[in-house]
């Protein structure tokens, strides 16, 4: 019981105190936008336009930030901040600042404050006052003049039990007037909500920024992983399998002469394990190359075209290291193209063409006959990987060739 009557009590000091500053904080939060607004607008006819509207606004925002401060003592919870990042300079930077609804938002409850502030303060501060005034009547009602009082003002004012009576009604009074503020000091805060709180669009703005950072990680971990992978099979079973080989190439020479049936096993356990380790290497490659992690994109997309059987001309003009997710991106798209003109497009050449602009271009054509199949397992899953990555996709074949593979990749992703 005690303990919820002190929370009350410390709510409603807190919502007092918020109001009380309101009485101060309206005028002047009035005075500022209109000085402000009437700054702003002689900038706007000058060279001085962009600095005046970014000083008012970092200003604003800083005013801002303590009325939502201000508020919290009423809530108990503190106030996001509704602002979106902005990242340009100069002309751009007001551009991005301007179309924050949180702006504009921010001067209008500096404007709406002054009414609200003194309205609401007024009629919270003065019942408190009185029912202050009252419960401590016994120590200063005696001193009132009484000559022109009306009698029972008299009465009341001139006799203890006439102060006593004014003290027990001021007590009385406390719960109802406590409850007032309370209920004064909630609904200005539920305002300053309204106004300084993230609105629906910078929620749904910063909700689409929380899930593109947790796709980034989870794509940055799926890499990883791979990576992980693919170093344990490089470095485990890889390489038993080639201390295997080398025990039975060991054991065969070593098979007397009058064992053929022997040295025919060993011989035939020793082209199982060869082709075991041609498949595993394949699946390392498949898996993320060593040559990617180890040397970069041009390295690796130069050793695909090196190792494919047509000729293929390469144009790379990318910086020495990308993110390792849109580094495998792409690296797979050019495998993919390659492989499909070798065995699907009858193709005689081939071209890669690599450049960085704002995203990653990778494009990859071939003279083949054409009719490759954007949905097919290899093709549709490079479309997903992309797309996973904020990238596009585009396959173009038609009849007769030729084909192209165009990936879009933020280099950022």
């Amino acid at each position: 019981m005690i303990m919820r009557a002190t929370l009350r009590l410390v709510r409603t000091a807190r919502s007092l105190a918020y109001l009380v500053t309101s009485l101060v904080a309206g005028p002047a939060g009035f005075l500022w936008t209109l000085a402000t607004t009437l700054l702003m607008a002689v900038g706007a006819v000058t060279a001085l336009g962009a600095p005046v509207f970014l000083a008012v606004t970092w200003a604003d925002r800083h005013l801002a930030g303590l009325e939502r401060r201000r508020a919290a003592w009423v809530l108990g919870t503190p106030i996001a901040s509704p602002y979106l990042p902005a990242t340009a300079t100069g002309r751009a930077r007001v551009r991005q600042l301007a179309a924050q609804p949180a702006t504009w938002r921010d001067m209008a409850w500096f404007a709406l404050l002054l009414p609200l502030g003194l309205v609401l303060g007024i009629v919270a501060v003065v019942p408190t006052v009185v029912t202050a005034a009252a419960v401590v009547a016994p120590a200063w009602a005696w001193s009132v003049p009484e000559r022109r009082a009306h009698p029972l003002i008299q009465q009341a004012m001139g006799t203890h039990s006439g102060r006593l009576l004014i003290s027990a009604v001021g007590i009385a009074l406390i719960p109802i007037v406590w409850w007032l503020v309370r209920q004064l000091a909630s609904a200005q805060a539920r305002v300053a909500v309204a106004l300084l709180a993230p609105g629906e669009h910078g929620r749904l703005v910063r909700r689409a920024q929380e899930l593109a950072d947790t796709r980034a990680r989870v794509v940055d971990a799926q890499a990883a992983e791979l990576r992980r992978i693919e170093r344990d099979l490089h470095d485990g079973a890889q390489a038993r399998i080639v201390a295997a080989g080398m025990t039975l190439a060991l054991a065969e020479r070593r098979a007397r002469p009058g064992l053929p049936d022997l040295a025919d096993d060993v011989a035939t356990a020793r082209r199982q394990l060869d082709e075991a380790l041609a498949e595993l290497r394949r699946l390392v490659r498949g898996i993320h190359p060593p040559i990617l992690t180890d040397r970069g994109l041009a390295a690796a997309v130069s050793a695909l075209a090196g190792d494919c059987p047509l000729p293929v001309a390469v144009s790379i003009e990318v910086p020495e290291r990308l993110a390792p997710a849109v580094e495998s991106a792409a690296y797979f798209v050019v495998a993919e193209g390659l492989a499909n003109a070798v065995k699907h497009a009858a193709a005689t050449s081939c071209s890669v063409a690599m450049s960085v602009r704002d995203r990653l271009l990778v494009q990859v054509t071939d003279d083949g006959t054409g009719g490759a199949d954007p949905s097919g397992s290899g093709l549709d899953g490079l479309r997903r990987r992309i797309e996973a990555l904020d990238g596009t996709f585009t396959v173009t074949s038609p009849s007769g060739g030729p084909t192209r593979l165009r990936a879009e990749i933020p280099c950022a992703s």
